[in-house]
Parts: C-alpha cells; structure tokens; sequence
C-alpha cells in the first residue's frame, strides 16, 4: 500500500512563472555553469517555488486555447462525487479532499504501488467526464493542466501530515472532506 498527496490545478488558473511562484520542470541553469549543473530543481519537493517570469507566463497564456478555469461550489461537489466514486471502484482509500476554485489536494492511499501520475490522470479524467456531463466541456477541452504534483507519503506521520494540511490548512476552500 502507499500512500500519496496528490494536487493539480484547473486549466490556466496558475501558470509558470506566476507572480505566485511556480513548480515547473524548468531548471535554473545559468550560462557558463558546467553541463549537467541543476542550481534548484523547482519541482522536487522540498525546494523553492520558482520566481516570477513575466514572459514565461506571457508565453504561456498566449499557447492557451481558452479562458482559465475556475470551479465553482457546485463543480467542486460534482468532482468530489466523481473522485469518491472512482476510489470506492478501484479499492483506494480516500483520507482528505479539499477541492479551491482553481485547484485541488487529496491524500489518497493505494494498493500495490501504481504509477502515483497515471493515479492523478484517472481522478482527472473522471472528474472531467463527470463536469462534462452535468456543466458541458470548457472551450480549452480540458478542466486540469496537464499533470500534477504526485508526493509520496512515506511514513504514518507524512501521513498525518498532509491530512491536516489538506483538511485545515487550504485558504477558502469550496469543500473540504473526510471519511
């Protein structure tokens, strides 16, 4: 069993080089530094969010193919529907969901040890299949960016950890469960 902190955002709602700070895959590589030289990994956990890129966020949002989403509180109660549903039928456990406008955590355990993206990827999946059904599909074609932050809990106490973040941590969350 494992168990994961899973989070991805809604389409275009935070995008790299946010004024917010960023995860991304972009590494901070300088001219003249040596080949294969990594300053910060800004999306290993434990390490800073990137600084603000203005035109890499410019860049960005001009590759869009449709407005930023935003849940609302009855979208957010559809996805929740839709992810209790999902991990009730593959045998996962759900410990904490909290689902924002524009994002979403849950801690999730899991049988056996699965790719934790390809576990993200069925919750988007069928949380978009189930916003398609009940509100129609967004003119970008999609809910989610493309992938999500996919940690991995390795102790009881990761465990708790992360619940509580999830549960009592979130800033104006849409809704917010647990078992």
């Amino acid at each position: 069993m494992r168990v994961w902190l899973l989070t991805t955002t809604t389409y275009g709602s935070w995008l790299p080089g946010d004024r917010r700070g960023s995860v991304t895959s972009v590494r901070d590589v300088r001219p003249g530094d040596e080949p294969g030289t990594v300053r910060i990994e800004h999306d290993a956990p434990g390490e800073p969010s990137e600084e603000p890129i203005p035109g890499l966020e410019a860049s960005a949002r001009e590759l869009m193919s449709g407005p930023p989403i935003y849940l609302s509180a009855e979208q957010a109660a559809v996805v929740l529907g839709q992810f209790r549903e999902t991990a009730a039928y593959r045998g996962w456990v759900l410990y904490a969901v909290a689902i924002m406008h524009n994002h979403f955590h849950l801690v999730l355990e899991v049988p056996g040890d699965p790719d934790p993206g390809k576990v993200l990827a069925d919750l988007k999946a069928y949380g978009s299949r189930a916003l398609n059904r009940a509100f129609g599909r967004p003119r970008s074609g999609t809910w989610w960016t493309a992938k999500g932050s996919t940690r991995k809990l390795p102790d009881d106490r990761a465990v708790i950890a992360a619940t509580l973040y999830v549960l009592r941590k979130q800033p104006n969350p849409l809704i917010v469960w647990e078992p």
